[in-house]
């Protein structure tokens, strides 16, 4: 009982004692993180090709423009309802629309400056305003990686396993070397709906955290999202290709292009996404109308959302500041 009595003191001095450390650093943490963002936004925007974007965007018919913007919006609709995902899984009490529009924030800014600064370092801070705690905030990031790259497998698995895209000479593999490696993508996102109905409410401490499997139904919704999403991404290109190269195709070279752009470790993959579309599609296309093609692109899904999710940033920063968090609350049981 005794021993009982004293963790339960111990816990609640911890306790005490976060909100006076929170205090102290609030004073300087923003300025901090406002720099660093400020930083890597001006050395961002002096690598991007402004007035070859601007040229490829003129020579797009306006309503073409406008459709495509809604396109890239809706993609960026569907990403904010990943950390949905992660609010039902975690039982948080933090309201739907402040998840979301967390989750729109840190996915513009992870496109443009790298995961660490958007997926992660951003997406943590707005949590930790909105009084979710470290444990929280990581599964919700894990349930949205996981989302992502789960619908991605399956999506990319289903066309190279289906034989709908030829492998790169780059990539040094055979036709069947391709199909098995896509086969493998598919089970990996099977094995894991699988694992969610067989080992759901089962718990793991990992590090001191405490993790648990969504449900079955879940990944479901996870797998059905994230690959309806890149199905989107998807469709962009092809409408800036004129429908001339086919879907599939254009998919598939934009799945390639993005794992790439995850492994290169350069700010929203400057350069990688031209390199890999020209690699892949220079013998369909004609390179100044895939080039104009990907810049526009870039443009449209990368750069203007990144504007909004500038001011996104900024106005849920100000409604944290004007609803400050009585205590440590915010995470549902």
């Amino acid at each position: 009982m005794n021993r009982h009595a004293t963790t339960i003191d111990s816990t609640a001095a911890v306790s005490s004692d976060k909100p006076s450390l929170w205090h102290r650093c609030r004073r300087w943490a923003l300025p901090v993180l406002g720099l660093v963002v400020l930083g890597l936004l001006l050395s961002h925007a002096h690598k991007v090709d402004w007035a070859g974007a601007w040229e490829a965007l003129q020579r797009y018919p306006a309503m073409l423009l406008l459709g495509l913007l809604g396109v890239a919006t809706l993609s960026h609709a569907l990403y904010g309802c990943f950390d949905l995902i992660g609010r039902r899984h975690t039982r948080h009490r933090l309201p739907r629309w402040r998840s979301w529009a967390i989750a729109v924030v840190s996915y513009a800014f992870n496109l443009n400056l790298g995961s660490l600064v958007g997926g992660i370092a951003l997406r943590a801070r707005l949590y930790a305003r909105a009084g979710l705690d470290e444990a929280t905030v990581a599964q919700i990031v894990g349930i949205s990686l996981a989302t992502n790259w789960l619908g991605y497998g399956l999506l990319a698995g289903s066309l190279f396993a289906a034989g709908a895209i030829t492998p790169p000479r780059e990539a040094h593999m055979g036709v069947d070397a391709f199909r098995a490696l896509g086969i493998g993508m598919v089970l990996l996102a099977v094995a894991y709906v699988v694992a969610c109905f067989f080992l759901h409410g089962r718990h793991w401490q990992v590090k001191g955290r405490r993790l648990e499997l969504p449900s079955a139904q879940l990944a479901l919704v996870q797998l059905g999202l994230s690959a309806t999403n890149w199905a989107v991404m998807g469709c962009a290109m092809y409408l800036l290709l004129n429908q001339k190269v086919p879907y599939a195709t254009v998919l598939g070279v934009l799945l390639a292009a993005s794992i790439v752009g995850v492994v290169t470790p350069i700010p929203a993959g400057l350069g990688v996404i031209e390199a890999v579309y020209l690699a892949l599609l220079s013998g369909s296309v004609r390179q100044g109308t895939l080039m104009g093609a990907v810049l526009a692109y870039r443009a449209l899904y990368y750069l203007l959302p990144l504007a909004g999710g500038i001011v996104l940033y900024l106005l849920l920063e100000r409604y944290a500041a004007r609803h400050p968090v009585a205590g440590e609350g915010g995470h549902g049981g």
